[in-house]
């Protein structure tokens, strides 16, 4: 079995990263005709080193970095104000988001062979060893995540995963409902930032792309799981902060 095929066992809807840069970039091209060159990209991804599984790079250049362990917008609010004061003039800016999965050539969740190793590593490493903290089951050793100075980007993301912890370890496969969750809190957090920050936003399109990375062994393409791809108008009435969903417009049906 291929494994474009395990991939899909577990998403469905995933695509390549190349399929993904390719199909998405030349969408807001053609239908919003965005310049390029004039787009300032950011992410909010794991800082993995694995994660670099999409073209977006080498199209888009000097991109931003919001995101940490688990992929959360760790940068916050003072960053987003930072990236929006950044973008080009008449430019637009655009905005990556997600958490990521290892997948081994056997189809498992939760796992990856990484480039230049024979053994098997997690990814999400941060987000398994939540897992692993979750589901210590004996009342007397009970996690509570700790707030200290040299741990918080794992303090944070843990606290923010507190509230679903009965659903991700009672699930059917907890590695994926913990990558999903986080996909949850991710999309939240990030557009609350937005939110208050858009009138810092001197260009007048913010595009989001948010989606799960299914890391794979180093022979083969990387996959997104896309989830959302929306377009925020910066200057319209901020009374209801409402981003528009590019994924039910006809132009994108008709890819």
């Amino acid at each position: 079995m291929l494994i474009r095929d395990k991939v899909i066992q577990h998403y469905p809807n995933a695509k390549t990263g190349t399929e993904v840069t390719e199909k998405y970039l030349s969408l807001l091209e053609k239908e919003y005709q965005t310049d390029l060159g004039r787009m300032l990209f950011a992410t909010s991804v794991c800082s993995d080193d694995v994660n670099v599984s999409t073209d977006f790079r080498r199209v888009l250049s000097r991109p931003f970095t919001m995101g940490g362990l688990g992929g959360l917008p760790y940068a916050g609010f003072t960053g987003m104000v930072a990236f929006s004061h950044h973008i080009p003039d008449g430019g637009d800016a655009f905005v990556f988001y997600g958490p990521h999965i290892g997948i081994t050539d056997e189809g498992e969740l939760g796992r990856m062979r990484r480039i230049g190793q024979k053994r098997l590593t997690n990814s999400c490493g941060a987000l398994m060893l939540a897992l692993e903290r979750f589901q210590i089951t004996q009342e007397a050793d009970l996690y509570t995540p700790q707030n200290v100075y040299y741990d918080t980007q794992q303090y944070q993301l843990e606290q923010s995963l507190m509230p679903y912890k009965h659903d991700i370890i009672y699930s059917e496969n907890p590695k994926k409902s913990i990558t999903e969750f986080t996909y949850k809190v991710i999309d939240s957090q990030l557009k609350k930032i937005i939110a208050m920050s858009v009138n810092e936003f001197s260009c007048e399109r913010i595009f989001l792309l948010g989606g799960i990375v299914i890391n794979t062994s180093e022979e083969y393409n990387d996959y997104v799981d896309v989830r959302n791809f929306e377009v925020i108008y910066t200057k319209e009435s901020l009374d209801e902060f409402n981003p528009i969903s590019i994924l039910n417009s006809k132009a994108f049906r008709d890819l």
